[in-house]
């Protein structure tokens, strides 16, 4: 029986290619919770047309990942059930078998997921991984299929594709595992392109590099793309149409430059009001709030620049000098040492009382590494870190945890910092009671005047983690981290993973909990527009170095390092008029920082362009 025809028996008749590639009629997905059907999605109803791109966009919640889902018959039958029309190519999709729908998968319809690392086996080669899907879905020999492999790495800009077939995933970085997902998806050549959320956890400039590759792919390859993401600069540069989602629901869609241009829900009005645009505190000195808008009025306030709290007279909280700070590698059976990661080299600040100083840069140039050696969560090799007038570096134990009262961290993920076994109000009463401060009562008092401060209610102490949203814990995280009192926070890309209103509101809730009570931020972030909403000073790093540091009117109007420019061209631009344009950007992966163990790192030097702007010389 040939191909054709089996796929027929299997009730997969083939229809011809006119209209819509992807159309969906009235979707609604319900699941079963405590015995009863709750929709998830309600009534959506879009299509996708040949070689077009359609956005599903919507913060976390509304429902566009289970669209998805539920579009590549993904939902369990046992907890949940998918109701409407879903046609490709005229075929519907509901009413099929199992086995014309595997059909469907990989060879028609692909769909590359968020997070990489947990859609690759970690014990098979990618090379193997990609061939598998070659043999199962298109018959080819193990030979033909390698080769094929080999092709399609190259074809996703993989550097030396060849030499890397038999590499595991771990071996790769985040932007090349996505693109071996990108390549995994193209090998069938399908008729559409299901993206959820492949950029959200990447660096700036990863993210232009896939945001540009899946274009070029597209024309290259003729395919219809479904892009799934919260983020509306992301929309702009990516969607032909877009479709906004709040609560299950399908509130706005129509052609991405009319939604940006003239929106007509209060949902979509608060989305774009919530994008932060690099260039638009041009001419404005200091942070300013993220306007607020109503999702159901579209009302919006309007934001003014945050009050001068930076006390630049006085002592600064911080004052870190040459910072080093490395990781050995050892290898071989007596566990020699045949390599170092210079992970933060010779690394020099201050910060003051009320301001906020942001360290940017790509994964792996040493930014957390940095904020975790200054409060000795990783014991520097060198150097000075002095807070409030004691070098940290020097105290002993006791000491030490004496100081952290006046230092505390917010980590990038709230739900893995904090205990799913304790309420949230036993966590951030944790700090009274491990440093003797409060009594249970009086401990209580102040839980509830902290959730109060952070914008929740009292009553709320008794929940646990699971049962908030992204926003909320952290803004918990953030009410922990203020219990103690503390004169300098490190917040280590604490809104890196949180929608983007939601964004909005965590750095509006830190910039006014700085003009009440005169915080110093080290705010470590790869966003560079929300580092220039809210960011006093800039320090851009690179492999361990800071490159550029200066005040943040300075060093994103007038940019020095190479570095520096690429990683503000890489930023994405919310003007869907700008889509058709080449970004021109590169695809160089960031280098090693790993060094020969007699290495000795070279001596800078770095040049004043304006007061406090200074630029590492480079060659």
């Amino acid at each position: 029986m040939t191909a054709l025809s089996q796929t027929a028996a299997d009730g997969l008749a083939p229809a011809a290619s006119t209209g819509p590639v992807l159309s969906v009629n009235n979707l609604v997905t319900s699941f079963l919770r405590e015995g009863e059907w709750n929709a998830v999605v309600k009534g959506i109803s879009f299509e996708v047309g040949a070689k077009e791109t359609v956005a599903i966009v919507g913060e976390s919640g509304s429902g566009k990942s289970v669209t998805a889902l539920s579009i590549m018959r993904l939902i369990p039958p046992q907890s949940g059930k998918v109701e409407g029309s879903i046609k490709l190519v005229g075929r519907e999709l509901t009413t099929i078998n199992d086995k014309a729908m595997n059909h469907v998968r990989g060879n028609e319809i692909a769909m590359i997921f968020q997070e990489p690392m947990t859609s690759l086996n970690p014990v098979l080669t990618i090379g193997f991984q990609i061939a598998e899907a070659l043999i199962y879905h298109r018959g080819l020999s193990r030979q033909e299929a390698e080769a094929e492999t080999v092709r399609l790495l190259e074809k996703v800009r993989i550097p030396a594709a060849k030499s890397r077939f038999h590499e595991y995933p771990h071996r790769f970085s985040g932007g090349m595992r996505q693109r071996v997902m990108i390549a995994m998806a193209l090998a069938c050549r399908p008729k559409l392109l299901i993206a959820d959320e492949p950029t959200t956890a990447l660096d700036v400039t990863i993210q232009a590099q896939i945001l540009e590759l899946i274009k070029e792919l597209q024309e290259e390859e003729g395919m219809s793309v479904l892009f799934i993401t919260h983020d509306m600069g992301v929309v702009a540069e990516i969607a032909d149409r877009t479709v906004v989602m709040y609560q299950g629901k399908a509130v706005e869609t129509g052609k991405t430059e009319q939604i940006f241009a003239a929106p007509a829900h209060p949902y979509t009005k608060a989305l774009l009001s919530a994008v932060p645009q690099l260039g638009s505190m041009k001419g404005i000195a200091r942070p300013m709030r993220f306007p607020v808008v109503d999702k159901m009025t579209g009302e919006s306030d309007v934001p003014v620049e945050t009050p001068d709290t930076v006390k630049a007279a006085d002592r600064p909280v911080l004052e870190v000098a040459n910072l080093t700070t490395r990781f050995d590698i050892h290898s071989g059976l007596f566990g020699k040492v045949s390599g170092r990661v210079h992970a933060v080299e010779n690394v020099s600040f201050s910060l003051h009382a009320g301001e906020t100083l942001a360290l940017v840069g790509e994964s792996g140039c040493g930014k957390s590494t940095t904020g975790r050696s200054i409060l000795r969560l990783i014991q520097p090799n060198s150097g000075s870190v002095v807070v409030d007038g004691e070098d940290v570096l020097t105290l002993d134990n006791a000491k030490l945890r004496d100081m952290r009262k006046r230092m505390q961290i917010i980590f990038q993920d709230p739900f893995a910092s904090l205990n799913p076994r304790m309420s949230i109000g036993s966590a951030i009463a944790e700090p009274f009671y491990a440093h003797g401060l409060a009594s249970g009562s009086e401990a209580r008092d102040r839980v509830a005047d902290l959730l109060t401060r952070v914008g929740l209610s009292p009553d709320m102490a008794s929940r646990y983690p699971h049962e908030f949203s992204g926003g909320q814990r952290q803004r918990i995280c953030i009410a922990r981290a203020l219990a103690l009192g503390p004169k300098l926070i490190v917040a280590d890309e604490a809104v890196s993973a949180l929608d983007v209103s939601v964004k909005a509101q965590v750095v509006n809730l830190m910039l006014d909990l700085q003009a009440s009570m005169g915080l110093a931020y080290l705010f470590i972030s790869h966003d560079i527009a929300v580092v220039e909403r809210m960011c006093h000073r800039v320090a851009v790093m690179y492999l361990g170095e800071i490159v550029e540091i200066g005040p943040r009117a300075e060093v994103f109007g007038n940019p020095q390092h190479p570095y520096t420019k690429k990683l503000m061209a890489a930023v994405p631009i919310p003007d869907p008029s700008r889509r058709q344009q080449k970004r021109g950007v590169s695809n160089d992966e960031i280098k090693s920082p790993v060094r020969a163990p007699d290495y000795v790192p070279p001596v800078r030097q770095y040049r004043e362009i304006s007061p406090g702007h200074v630029v590492q010389a480079w060659d």
